[in-house]
């Protein structure tokens, strides 16, 4: 019962969320997902439904930087990637989903390493 209840509180938070945040061509969606070991991103233009930048802690250029380090430190290096490949295509302003995650620890992260990299949300 308490497992179905807390899977009820994310789907519900993930739809106020995606609710409000909606990727155009000027402002595209930077939508996180993570899962208990890895955390995945990627920059999303709804309009057109085309995936502009992705990265994760999964990826090749990725997986050797993180390893040996926390959760946390590894989010903040995705998002540094993440920003890097957005600001090398030409994008400045994202729209941040945080899709049912709650904005703290490895999502925080995350966030802030990409505004530290330069991209604005």
């Amino acid at each position: 019962m308490a497992k179905d209840l807390k899977l009820f509180r994310a789907e519900k938070r993930r739809r106020r969320v995606r609710s409000k945040v909606h990727g155009t061509a000027d402002r595209p969606r930077l939508t996180v997902a993570k899962s208990l070991k890895n955390i995945f991103a990627q920059i999303v233009d709804d309009e057109k439904m085309v995936t502009l930048a992705a990265c994760s802690t999964l990826s090749r250029e990725i997986s050797g930087k993180v390893a040996g380090k926390k959760k946390t430190e590894a989010a903040a290096v995705v998002g540094e990637e993440l920003a890097r490949l957005a600001l090398a295509k030409g994008i400045k302003r994202v729209a941040f989903d945080r899709n049912r995650n709650l904005y703290q620890g490895r999502v925080k992260a995350f966030a802030e390493a990409v505004r530290g990299a330069g991209l604005e949300f």
